[in-house]
């Protein structure tokens, strides 16, 4: 088959790319069960502190922006660590990366299943998203990074839609309390855990840094996305507090998608399923970049990262994805049990992930005297 060039850099994004993929890759599945594991009112202090701790993470990968490794990108990291330490690090990458697309796959597919298509086979889901994905994913990484444009606007303003529940009658104040915590048990550490992972994702972007023009402003944009997501993050958690109370919170399954299920819409009569449907953008967005830095990683792996992309190639990469996705879905998401296993994997593999890709950046340019 032909070949075609996905990493090729034929455009240069400016700051505002970085905020917007910053937010929105900070926005996938785990922003739809967050209330569930946090529960508690005064894990709203929690998100807050998190989310300025989290500012750490991005102030050390805006570092690497500003380094002189970043635009160079596999060259870069390779003058960094060292061509076998780079192999090593995106061979473990792959196992990040498949974990995560996992996760926000199957967790949207049964969403989608539980809301709208309760009869449908959901490994048909999969394979529509993995070929949407691919579609999205062969324009190469510079029309998928300019996609996210299209996935912000078509999801941001969702969060308006749910500032009614704030104003409720029935609302009172005490469904607020307590904001400072009687006790502090093993749950309220797993939801700091919870949210720190939650927040993952911008690490990823030292991946993308070749494509970006903006150096030294980089932390501004990507602390502008950053400080949005808590936003979004502190507010739903009050709306699904309001709603249902902290008391009843933890026995919905999907707390964001049961408050949708009550908007009332004078042309659809089920808004939720329209919300769901156009959520998938986003989810597109994210998993097609994944997908890309999947294939990319594979490449470095095996050793032909010098060598020109091909069709075949990224095709035969979203096969294995599919196949993976597959045998996940029908070995262990269908089971509660172990799907609670693949949600503990991937919380701890993202706080991992946001922890360590920044800290590992850092301290290499300040060994190299390049900080």
């Amino acid at each position: 088959m032909s070949g075609f060039s996905l990493f090729e850099k034929t455009s240069s994004f400016n700051g505002v790319y970085a905020t917007l993929m910053v937010n929105r890759m900070q926005m996938l599945y785990f922003v739809i069960i967050l209330p569930v594991f946090l529960i508690y009112p005064y894990m709203i202090w929690v998100i807050i502190i998190v989310g300025l701790l989290s500012q750490i993470s991005i102030f050390m990968l805006s570092k690497w922006f500003n380094s002189i490794y970043a635009s160079k990108g596999y060259e870069g990291f390779a003058e960094l660590f060292g061509e076998r330490s780079v192999r090593l690090l995106a061979f473990i990458g792959l196992a990040f990366i498949l974990l995560k697309i996992t996760v926000i796959t199957l967790g949207y597919v049964e969403i989608t299943q539980h809301f709208i298509f309760p009869s449908l086979n959901t490994n048909w889901m999969i394979l529509f998203i993995i070929l949407i994905c691919w579609y999205v994913g062969s324009h190469g990484m510079a029309p998928t990074i300019r996609f996210v444009v299209v996935a912000f606007l078509s999801t941001a303003w969702m969060i308006l839609l749910l500032f009614n529940f704030l104003f409720q009658p029935v609302n009172t104040i005490h469904d607020l309390f307590p904001l400072i915590p009687y006790e502090w048990t093993m749950e309220s550490w797993k939801g700091v855990l919870f949210i720190f992972s939650a927040l993952s994702g911008p690490e990823y972007l030292v991946l993308l840094a070749p494509w970006f023009n903006t150096r030294k402003k980089i932390l501004k944009y990507m602390t502008i996305g950053n400080a949005f997501t808590i936003f979004e993050y502190v507010f739903l958690f009050i709306a699904a507090l309001f709603f249902f109370g902290s008391n009843y919170l933890e026995e919905s399954r999907f707390p964001m998608m049961e408050m949708m299920r009550y908007l009332e819409s004078p042309v659809f009569e089920r808004i939720d399923m329209v919300l769901i449907s156009v959520y998938l953008i986003n989810f597109v967005f994210a998993i097609s970049i994944f997908t890309l830095l999947f294939y990319g990683a594979a490449r470095i792996t095996l050793k032909k990262s010098k060598d020109q992309t091909t069709r075949s190639g990224f095709a035969i990469c979203c096969g294995i994805l599919f196949i993976c996705l597959f045998i996940c879905n029908e070995l262990l998401w269908k089971k509660v049990t172990n799907q609670n296993i693949l949600l503990e994997l991937e919380i701890w593999a993202g706080a991992l992930t946001y922890l360590l890709v920044p800290l590992l950046l850092f301290t290499s340019l300040k060994r190299k005297g390049r900080v």
